[in-house]
């Protein structure tokens, strides 16, 4: 096996390895604002906080030299600071999305971003998407669905304001995945560095937005002060750990390795994580819909990482 089919493979994997993650962490939104009663912006705004401080913590053990020279170029500190909004941003709107529809119509929504990313991609190299790419983005957008709604559409809870939140969750998501590519942090860098410290960064963002939706610190220590250990598992490990450092960690690892459009495409596996997750914590049984919408799944994953090249994204 040559070294670039190797490296690619191991961005594949990463990327859907980050991407299974995040079903853990979708359930943990779902679970934190609509059962323990925590506002988005809080989980949110906790989610950076810890989630990017212990992130950050670690890098200024491992990599301090690469983060002092981060900050001493003005342009990478406005290229990380604008990552750092898109990666906020995104997991705010999805919290806004899952509390005002469900974490279905939710994670569909999400999928808009591998279609931004596409179209941002077509745009600026002057072509039309591959073949494999358009026929994969169709079979996930199925794919989504049918987990999402068990075959039955009506149950896309379209909330007006839900769907606007869920719109610009897919935008965030295409923002995300393409400003460290297009700005060349990763490579200046590297994926780790960037990563931990654009999550850390987004506190800035976090702490005004809390605020400014009328949250406040006795408000905050109401709510966590009512987790009981359960709560803590799930906001912690579940959310922190697992979905926050673990998920974007290694999703925007593999994205550096393998593209934006590819890597926009294998994040779509999260619905079938969350479907597994589901079966496994709550003892759902799998429906037909659910068999069928992994195997598309499965097959789209197939189909797109044929293709051994990195894409222009």
């Amino acid at each position: 096996m040559d070294a670039d089919r190797s490296q690619m493979i191991k961005g594949i994997v990463l990327t859907l390895a980050g991407g299974a993650l995040w079903g853990i962490s979708g359930t943990s939104v779902q679970f934190l604002t609509t059962m323990a009663g925590a506002p988005p912006a809080l989980v949110t705004l906790m989610r950076v906080l810890l989630g990017g401080g212990l992130f950050f913590a670690f890098l200024l053990v491992v990599r301090r030299d690469t983060i002092r020279s981060m900050f001493a170029d003005a342009r990478a500190v406005v290229g990380m600071l604008l990552f750092a909004l898109a990666l906020y941003g995104n997991q705010l709107c999805y919290a806004q999305t899952v509390q005002l529809t469900n974490a279905g119509t939710a994670t569909v929504l999400q999928m808009l971003g591998a279609v931004f990313v596409m179209l941002f991609v077509c745009i600026t190299a002057h072509k039309l998407p591959h073949a494999k790419e358009l026929v994969g983005l169709i079979v996930a957008l199925v794919a989504s669905v049918l987990i999402a709604t068990q075959g039955d559409v009506r149950t896309l809870n379209i909330h007006p304001i839900g769907l606007l939140w869920g719109i610009a969750t897919g935008l965030t998501t295409a923002f995300y995945i393409l400003v460290p590519r297009r700005l060349g942090l990763f490579e200046r860098f590297g994926s780790l560095s960037v990563v931990g410290t654009g999550m850390f960064l987004g506190t800035v963002f976090a702490v005004p937005v809390y605020f400014a939706q009328g949250g406040s610190i006795v408000a905050a220590g109401a709510v966590l002060g009512a987790f009981g250990p359960f709560e803590w598992v799930i906001f912690l490990g579940g959310l922190v750990v697992v979905g926050t450092i673990g998920g974007y960690g290694l999703y925007l690892h593999g994205v550096s390795i393998v593209g934006s459009v590819k890597g926009s495409l294998l994040g779509a596996i999260e619905p079938v994580s969350a479907t597994v997750l589901a079966a496994l914590w709550l003892g759902t049984a799998f429906t037909g819909y659910d068999i069928a919408g992994m195997v598309l799944m499965c097959v789209m994953v197939a189909f797109v990482t044929t293709d051994e090249e990195p894409d222009d994204g």
